[in-house]
C-alpha cells in the first residue's frame, strides 16, 4: 500500500512539471510571435514613412514649382496690365488729338480755302512774269538793234569787255569807256525801270568777272572793284539817269565780285566748248535782272507743302 502511494506521488510531482514546461514553451513561443510580429509592422511602418517622405518632398518640388510659375504669371499679368494702362493712354491722347470741334475744322477749311486762292493768284502772277521776260528781252533787243551792244536772247543781259572800260589791272574807268558807257547804261535802266516792268524786277545784278591770271582773292577784289565803278557810273546823275530813275535802281541794284568762277570758254566753227579759257572775253563786266519768278515759285512750293 505504501509502495502505490509513493509511486501516485512520484507521478503527480512529474507532471505538474510538465504543465509548468508547456506552458512556459508556449508563453515563449507567443513572445517569439509577439515581437516577430511587431518586427514586421516596423518594417511595414519604416517603409511606409519612407515612402511617405518621398512622396511628400516631391509635392513638395511641385509645390515649389507651382509657385514659380504663379510668380511668373503674375509678374506676365503686371507687364500686360502696365502695356495695356500706356496703351489706354496713348489711344486717350490721340483721341484727344483727333478730336477737332466743328469750329476747328471750319477755320481748317478757310485756311485751305485762302490758300488756294493765293495759290491761284501766284500762279496767275508766274504766268505774267513769264510773259514779262518775253516782251522785256524783245524790247531791249530792239533798243539796241542798231548799236555794238548785243543782249543776250536768254536772260537779257549786256557784257562790256573790261579791257575797254578799264587798264589792265585796274578799277579806274578810263575817259574813253565813260562815254561808251553813256550811250549804253541810261537806255539799257530806263527799259528795266519803265512802270509796267519795275513791279516784276526783284533784282538789277552788276556783276564782274576776271580771267584766271593771278590769284582767287585778287581776282575777286578786283573784279568786285570793277562793277563797283560801273555801279556808281550808273548812279550819277550825270551820266544820263535822273533823280526819280537812280533811287529807283538803288533800290534794286546788286554788286557782285565773281573773281574767275565763271570763266568764258573758247568755242570751235561748230559753236562747241573746246575747254580752252578765252581770257580776254571772261575779263568782262555784266549787267543783268532776275525778276520776281524765283519768289513766286518758292511761294507756291510754300503753299503747296502748307496745303
Amino acid at each position: 500500500m505504501k509502495n502505490n502511494r509513493k509511486n501516485r506521488e512520484a507521478f503527480a510531482e512529474h507532471s505538474f512539471w510538465q504543465s509548468y514546461s508547456d506552458m512556459m514553451a508556449a508563453l515563449l513561443l507567443i513572445f517569439i510571435l509577439i515581437i516577430a510580429i511587431t518586427l514586421a509592422i516596423y518594417k511595414q511602418k519604416t517603409s511606409d514613412l519612407e515612402q511617405t517622405r518621398l512622396d511628400l518632398s516631391a509635392a513638395q518640388e511641385q509645390l515649389d514649382a507651382t509657385r514659380a510659375d504663379l510668380e511668373s504669371s503674375r509678374a506676365e499679368i503686371e507687364q500686360q496690365n502696365k502695356e495695356l494702362e500706356e496703351s489706354l493712354a496713348q489711344l486717350q491722347q490721340a483721341y484727344a488729338q483727333a478730336a477737332l470741334t466743328q469750329e476747328e475744322l471750319d477755320q481748317a477749311y478757310l485756311e485751305i480755302a485762302n490758300a488756294q486762292a493765293e495759290l491761284s493768284a501766284t500762279r496767275s502772277e508766274l504766268q505774267n512774269i513769264v510773259g514779262i521776260r518775253t516782251d522785256l528781252i524783245g524790247e531791249l533787243q530792239n533798243t539796241f538793234e542798231n548799236s555794238s551792244m548785243t543782249v543776250d536772247a536768254q536772260t537779257g543781259s549786256i557784257t562790256f569787255s573790261a579791257d575797254v572800260l578799264f587798264r589792265y589791272n585796274s578799277a579806274t574807268l578810263t575817259s574813253q569807256s565813260r562815254s561808251t558807257l553813256r550811250e549804253v547804261i541810261p537806255k539799257y535802266l530806263e527799259v528795266l525801270l519803265q512802270d509796267q516792268y519795275r513791279e516784276y524786277i526783284a533784282e538789277i545784278i552788276i556783276e564782274g568777272h576776271t580771267d584766271t591770271d593771278g590769284g582767287y582773292l585778287s581776282n575777286m577784289e578786283l573784279s568786285y572793284n570793277r562793277a563797283s565803278a560801273v555801279a556808281k557810273f550808273c548812279l550819277d546823275e550825270e551820266n544820263g539817269l535822273g533823280q526819280e530813275k537812280i533811287e529807283q535802281l538803288q533800290e534794286l541794284l546788286t554788286v557782285n565780285g565773281r573773281s574767275y568762277s565763271e570763266p568764258v570758254y573758247e568755242t570751235d566753227e561748230a559753236g562747241a566748248q573746246t575747254g580752252e579759257i578765252d581770257m580776254a572775253a571772261s575779263r568782262r563786266v555784266e549787267i543783268k535782272f532776275r525778276l520776281k519768278e524765283d519768289e513766286m515759285i518758292e511761294k507756291i512750293s510754300s503753299i503747296l507743302q502748307q496745303q
